[in-house]
């Protein structure tokens, strides 16, 4: 049983290593795991550049889990606009870190005002969008955060290619449908945006003119129209703790 960080245990810090040590304990890791070098980086893409190598940490995924006891996960948040994935994550992130779990929040439009400023709503924008954010996502899931992602991300092939960034590295993805029926999310359109699609101001809206293709497999269906939300966040924590992700009951 993993631990949450409220709880880690006493370090007794040992003599910091010299620049030497250091580099020599790096060589050790790539004799020891001659295959391991370079398949950190993404499976889905290959860099622009070429003069570049990745710099592995002195601790694997498995080492760091041991040492702090937090288990990362990724739970990725998938739905039309309206459907309450923002509002989810945003009670569910809430939870977890009142009972000591790491985790922090990304949201579609949060992450288009910085990472992603440059990125419209094109097809290939949004591809671009979520192969960001997915490989930002893997990062915090290796160093033991619960990472909830909010994003439309209506192709299925795009959210495919961000599951196997994750599997790749064996670490936790868990695909989470937040599905409600058309017509509620435009009832609901708490941007006003349904109704700009549907009066052609706005071009390129997911569930109007532009296609949203609904996962076939989640980890998780979330019927908001159907549960609170304080009920969805609950049934995502149930399924975090069966993947391994220990979660105290009541808040600390």
């Amino acid at each position: 049983m993993t631990t949450s960080l409220r709880r880690l245990p006493t370090v007794v810090a040992a003599p910091a290593p010299s620049l030497g040590q250091v580099a020599a304990a790096l060589a050790s890791r790539r004799s020891a795991f001659p295959s391991y070098e370079g398949t950190r980086a993404s499976a889905t893409s290959q860099p622009k550049s070429q003069n570049i190598m990745w710099s592995d940490s002195l601790l694997s995924t498995e080492e760091r889990l041991k040492m702090t006891g937090c288990k990362g996960a990724t739970l990725w948040l998938t739905g039309l606009s309206g459907s309450g994935k923002s509002t989810v994550s945003s009670v569910l992130e809430k939870k977890l870190i009142e009972r000591g779990v790491l985790a922090y929040r990304l949201d579609g439009d949060n992450v288009r005002m910085g990472l992603n400023k440059d990125m419209g709503f094109s097809k290939a924008d949004r591809e671009e969008n979520i192969r960001r954010i997915a490989e930002v996502s893997k990062l915090f899931t290796d160093c033991g955060i619960v990472t909830l992602t909010s994003f439309i991300s209506p192709y299925r092939e795009d959210r495919d290619r961000a599951r196997e960034i994750f599997e790749k590295d064996g670490l936790l993805f868990m695909e989470v449908h937040v599905d409600v029926p058309l017509d509620v999310a435009e009832k609901r359109d708490p941007k006003g945006l349904y109704k700009k699609a549907r009066s052609g101001a706005l071009k390129n809206f997911t569930g109007i003119d532009d296609p949203y293709e609904a996962p076939l497999n989640p980890e998780l269906v979330l019927k908001t129209h159907d549960f609170t939300v304080d009920e969805c966040a609950d049934q995502a924590v149930e399924a975090l703790r069966k993947c391994g992700v220990a979660i105290p009951q009541d808040p600390i």
